[in-house]
């Protein structure tokens, strides 16, 4: 595994990543530094809590679709084909075969979660449409469009997200968080939430936040 890594600028200085909190930024980077040619990391939960990170900013990565996880722990950077390129000769395979096989290339290089039909992903960082591969990236236009269309957010009722939040014993206003999306939309930003869990995660996240500031006494 190659021991230097790279990071786009128009990843890192987008909008999304710098509103993240800075310890959620630096664990983004301790990821992506420690993962495999593949941009596979088998150990993030070791790595933050290493690093003095929460789980909150975890959830946060996946939130704002810098991580894509897998359901065995492990997780893949999604942006990894756009920061890093590594040469035939000393790229070596990640050891989660199955994982990879789950995912597409998007045309601008990123991971999406998808089935490929019948071919295998390029490996080495290069965008398929630099691979002289026409059929497959219009393969994979015409399948991201069709996943937009049957993937729809299903909004949650008030009794769920209480019942969530009852479940993780949280300090999360059920009526606040529901009248708040419900008032946007169901918006993140511009565009429709994916998971409100991870949202609850969040918030949940944000008030200990505000708790732990709180109780910091100021100096006189």
């Amino acid at each position: 595994m190659a021991e230097r890594r790279m990071f786009s600028k128009t990843i890192i200085d987008s909008d999304a990543f710098l509103d993240m909190p800075l310890s959620t930024q630096a664990l983004y980077f301790h990821l992506a530094m420690r993962a495999d040619d593949d941009g596979f990391v088998n150990n993030p939960v070791r790595i933050m809590r290493l690093i003095n990170a929460t789980k909150n900013d975890l959830d946060l990565l996946d939130f704002k679709n810098f991580l894509i996880p897998f359901e065995n722990g492990v997780c893949v950077i999604k942006h990894w084909r756009i920061h890093n390129y590594l040469r035939n000769d000393r790229y070596k395979p990640t050891a989660y075969q199955e994982e990879k096989a789950l995912l597409m290339v998007k045309e601008n290089g990123a991971y999406s979660l998808g089935i490929p039909n019948g071919y295998q992903m390029d490996t080495v960082g290069i965008p398929l449409v630099d691979a002289g591969k026409d059929s497959i990236v219009k393969d994979n236009k015409e399948r991201n469009i069709k996943e937009r269309k049957t993937t729809v957010f299903q909004k949650p009722t008030l009794e769920e997200i209480t019942s969530y939040c009852q479940e993780r014993n949280n300090s999360v206003n059920p009526n606040k968080f529901y009248d708040f999306y419900e008032s946007k939309g169901w918006m993140v930003g511009k565009n429709k939430m994916k998971d409100w869990k991870a949202a609850v995660r969040t918030w949940e996240g944000d008030l200990k936040v505000k708790k732990q500031e709180e109780a910091i006494p100021y100096a006189n």
